[in-house]
């Protein structure tokens, strides 16, 4: 049987670590305490737009790589054209994300009077002032029999990607916001004459 030889530990040293540790800790809250290699974790702060020689363009403020996406945004345009048969996939394919809490469709109702009643009138009739006054031809009204069937996404595709005279909403609006007046729409405006199917046209 072969004994194992234990590592020749001095006592001096593992108190000095043990040591070494404990006034590491002891800083108070409004004091650094001893750090272990500080330039690892604290390194050069640079301003956004100064010179960096870090980097291989020389800058400092980096363009995002291809395809990032911003926080909170999803990419619909890379997944949706334009146009009847986009719109209809869409209305097959997408789901509200957003829980049909009053909150939500009482933010849908703001968002609505804000952006959409203009055109579409209170209750969703067509009957918006501009359409009152002659400046833009009457939109549907969303209780009509076409518009009332239209599932939630294909309302979103609406309000994002804009239809014939309607343009896109998309820079106004952000995704959660245009679900939000989809609630509104799809859970109040549309059932104006009682629930309709949701099947998409």
């Amino acid at each position: 049987m072969i004994a194992r030889s234990r590592p020749n530990v001095p006592l001096a040293a593992v108190l000095t670590a043990a040591v070494s540790a404990l006034v590491g800790c002891g800083a108070s809250g409004n004091e650094r305490a001893r750090e272990y290699m500080p330039d690892m974790a604290r390194g050069p702060a640079y301003k956004a737009f100064a010179p960096n020689t870090a980097t291989r363009n020389g800058l400092t403020l980096q363009a995002p790589v291809p395809g990032t996406i911003a926080r909170g945004h999803l990419a619909f345009q890379n997944h949706f054209g334009a146009g009847e048969e986009e719109a209809a996939r869409a209305g097959r394919e997408l789901t509200n994300p957003l829980r049909q809490s009053a909150a939500t469709i009482e933010d849908g109702r703001g968002l609505y009077q804000t952006y959409c009643l203009v055109c579409h009138g209170t209750n969703g009739k067509g009957d918006g002032p501009l359409v009152v006054a002659g400046k833009i031809p009457t939109p549907p009204a969303y209780s009509s029999d076409r518009v009332a069937a239209f599932p939630p996404g294909r309302i979103f595709h609406v309000v994002t990607m804009g239809t014939q005279k309607m343009p896109s909403y998309a820079a106004l609006l952000t995704p959660d916001e245009r679900w939000k007046v989809v609630s509104y729409v799809s859970g109040t405006l549309q059932n104006e004459k009682g629930k309709k199917g949701r099947a998409a046209p």
